[in-house]
């Protein structure tokens, strides 16, 4: 038994609606079901209900067991003190409010037919190779499923935009430093993303706004911050040593939690050099990153903004100290891509969304400009029949498989929610 099959339960109003009696076997009336909470706290809000004579105004809980109430350290949180009515599958323990009075409890399984709950069970223990609804999915309404790979997309990109957020007010953001750390750790992408993450929260962004008119020194801040510069006698290497342990001594900046970026596994491309190069190379050519990137309107304006190459030594190098045959070594547009979708679109949104205006349409539609990833999860969508078109289909269908299909919360999701009904 899963929470979601009771919040199935009490949402779609799958149980006997009449002559219902709370556990200490008082008449209820359910007026309002109220609405679903997406935000902390509880599970709805703006409910009504009547108990024996009295009509109360409140939220709304849901668990399994009513137990739960305390593994959710409800009790220690102010937001449930207004909880009018705990609605569980199994009330196992009383739950009271702060002032001393028992929370009222309706237990729906005395209330829930057998069938609903046999057909939920044999849906969700279904044995498949992907996800529950393999040879069903394709059979939901389109109307539904388009509508709900908005929903998916946009909750996507609001958990990017909790990670490049976390832990930052929302008054008085300094939106260049936050694009810098942000885009810094994602130039790392999946291998090197902590690694990357650890420089960028080594260096204070002040500092790194007083050496912006020297590529070079940029590039003796990065490579000296990541422990890659080497004991080499060419001269380069040489030169980038000297100038980090001068810029070390005159700001008095430390690495000693920095990750040293790995290069196993990665194609010569996408090592931590080059890119560390390449990122250096961005911020040379474009002091105001932030601010040209909100008059990007095109995809063509993102990808000439990113389109960077490294600095002239890594043309002809992929490690310090060997040499390798010459190449430019630009910033590709798939890379590029993956930086849209990570870091420059969820910035932006949370940029235009912190000043009351709506950017949700136009990040649709830039997204579905933008072509699609291809990983596992993507190919395995593919084989069933979902194909992935652009980085709006395939960001939408990683989030329905992480958040919804994996953990099998298939009745939170339109898919399952029909097919169940």
């Amino acid at each position: 038994m899963k929470e979601d099959f009771v919040d199935y339960i009490w949402r779609f109003k799958k149980f006997d609606l009449f002559q219902l009696r709370t556990h200490e076997d008082e008449c209820l009336k359910i007026i309002s079901f109220g609405f679903p909470n997406h935000n902390a706290g509880p599970d709805y809000f703006n409910s009504k209900i009547e108990i024996g004579n009295q009509v109360w105004v409140g939220n709304i809980e849901l668990h399994v067991n009513s137990s739960d109430w305390f593994k959710h350290a409800h009790n220690k949180d102010v937001r449930y003190d207004n909880v009018i009515l705990h609605v569980v599958w199994n009330n196992d323990k009383d739950v009271f409010r702060k002032d001393g009075s028992k929370i009222p409890v309706l237990e729906l399984k005395n209330y829930t037919s057998f069938e609903i709950v046999d057909s939920y069970n044999q849906f969700i223990n279904k044995k498949t190779k992907f996800i529950i609804c393999e040879n069903q999915i394709l059979s939901t309404s389109s109307f539904k499923f388009d509508s709900f790979k908005e929903r998916l997309f946009i909750e996507r990109i609001e958990g990017k935009i909790e990670f490049i957020n976390k832990g930052i007010s929302n008054e008085n953001i300094d939106w260049e430093a936050l694009l810098f750390n942000s885009l810094l750790t994602n130039f790392g992408l999946k291998i090197n993303k902590n690694s990357f993450q650890s420089i960028a929260n080594s260096l204070d962004f002040e500092l790194w706004r007083k050496v912006f008119q020297s590529p070079f020194q940029l590039e003796a801040l990065l490579f000296g911050q990541s422990k890659l510069l080497p004991n080499s006698t060419d001269e380069y290497s040489v030169s980038l040593n000297n100038e980090y342990q001068y810029l070390k001594s005159k700001y008095n900046i430390e690495n000693v939690f920095v990750e040293t970026p790995l290069f196993h596994r990665l194609r010569p491309i996408s090592f931590p050099t080059i890119r560390l190069s390449q990122f250096s190379s961005l911020y040379s050519k474009n002091q105001s990153l932030f601010s040209k990137i909100l008059q990007c309107s095109t995809l063509e304006e993102y990808y000439n903004l990113f389109s960077v190459s490294t600095s002239e030594y890594w043309r002809t190098h992929y490690n310090f100290g060997k040499e390798s045959k010459y190449i430019e070594k630009k910033v590709s547009s798939s890379f590029i891509n993956l930086l849209l979708i990570n870091t420059v679109l969820p910035l932006k949104f949370l940029y235009m969304k912190n000043m009351g205006q709506s950017f949700q349409g136009d990040l649709l539609k830039m997204a579905s400009k933008v072509k699609s990833e291809n990983n596992s999860i993507i190919d395995a969508f593919s084989r069933i029949g979902l194909k992935s078109k652009s980085a709006f289909d395939s960001q939408a269908l990683i989030h329905l498989f992480n958040n919804y299909c994996e953990p099998k919360k298939c009745l939170s999701c339109v898919v399952g929610n029909e097919l169940l009904s």
